[in-house]
């Protein structure tokens, strides 16, 4: 192993970063080349998407590759040291993640039973408690950890079903990243082995948004929604969620408001088509031309436009997560609270809005 001074660490970083990207592409393209029909479950309808055409859902394969790669290439560069006293706990959130990983190729390839999938969802949250990844915020176990089960389990299928139009949940989910990254830089953990991580399956989404740009020639699948939903929801817990030794209102409000700002997107689309799904009798997980994505597209933009405006809201939010921990910090009060809470509702009013004033264009 190499041991790495701290002048060095950036240019070891950028290296691996533009490695990673370059892997994720050209391995993406040779998928895509060699391996027309993986995936493609567009033929028998058993899948609703935005397109009508049939495209290969296996780009969530190169996620996981990436995400294995950059834990061989921690191990290589780095001193065990830096994370062995938390191996139990990172082992926990690669079990989970592979896990996720798994029984969404399974779906991709078998179209596995609904029970099936939530079962194994419910599983990859069972994992993460168990290794002692689980959102802290009401210091009463058992309402922490239904928390914790709530929000991955919640998080798998709202990522899942965010990926309904080229390149929204790729480029969400890279806010959130990079949101996260910000998290690990502030707390000065840039030599963990989180870090190079999310660096890894960074890379796989840029490499991966070439080829899910609208008009996207590939689709992330379902092995790529579900390995990327427990993946974000445990690093949101280890991050987001978590951080403070103490336990006061005024941190638990401030813990909720960043998850909810960096999670804004996929937590409002989620929110908004189970409500209007419910409202018509419909189960909030049967696919529908019904998202927030949609709808603004029924209101004249392009896809293009859509993801864009996805994407400048997911940003947006990790603009905020800087004022909050650069500026606000330890001023935290209910006001503040009070501001981006009232900013969540004002965008969730607006979002789910337009699917009321639009409902009798949905398709």
């Amino acid at each position: 192993m190499l041991e790495l001074s701290s002048d060095k660490i950036l240019w070891v970083y950028v290296a691996f970063t533009v490695c990673a990207v370059l892997f994720s592409f050209l391995i993406n393209g040779l998928f895509l080349k060699f391996s027309r029909t993986l995936g493609v479950k567009d033929q028998e309808q058993t899948m609703v998407r935005w397109s009508s055409t049939s495209k290969p859902a296996f780009g969530g394969i190169s996620f996981y590759i990436l995400f294995l790669f950059s834990i061989a290439c921690y191990s290589i560069l780095f001193e065990a040291a830096n994370y062995i006293n938390d191996i139990v706990r990172f082992l926990g959130v690669m079990a989970a993640c592979s896990l996720g990983f798994v029984v969404g190729l399974a779906d991709d390839a078998y179209n596995t039973k609904p029970f099936l999938k939530f079962f194994a969802q419910l599983s990859s949250a069972v994992i993460l408690i168990a290794t002692g990844t689980s959102i802290n915020i009401s210091g009463i176990t058992a309402i922490d950890y239904s928390l914790t089960v709530l929000w991955v389990v919640g998080l798998m299928n709202s990522i899942n079903m965010l990926d309904n139009m080229d390149g929204i949940t790729t480029t969400v989910s890279i806010s959130v990243i990079l949101a996260v990254l910000y998290m690990l830089y502030s707390k000065d953990e840039v030599m963990s082995i989180y870090f190079i991580t999310l660096l890894g399956v960074l890379s796989g989404l840029l490499g991966f948004l070439y080829y899910n740009w609208n008009p996207s020639k590939m689709y992330m699948g379902d092995t790529g929604s579900q390995f990327l939903g427990v993946f974000l929801a445990a690093i949101g817990i280890l991050y987001l969620w978590n951080g403070h030794a103490e336990i006061n209102f005024r941190i638990q409000t401030k813990q909720f408001i960043v998850a909810l700002l960096v999670f804004i997107v996929p937590i409002i689309d989620t929110t908004t088509v189970t409500i209007n799904r419910l409202l018509k009798g419909h189960s909030p997980f049967v696919g529908g031309k019904d998202h927030t994505t949609h709808h603004l597209s029924y209101l004249g933009l392009s896809d293009q436009q859509v993801a864009l405006s996805f994407f400048g809201l997911s940003f947006l939010s990790v603009i905020f997560l800087v004022i909050i921990d650069r500026v606000i910090a330890d001023n935290w009060d209910y006001i503040h609270f009070g501001l981006f809470l009232a900013y969540f509702s004002a965008l969730f009013t607006f979002l789910y809005g337009i699917t009321r004033y639009n409902k009798h264009k949905e398709r």
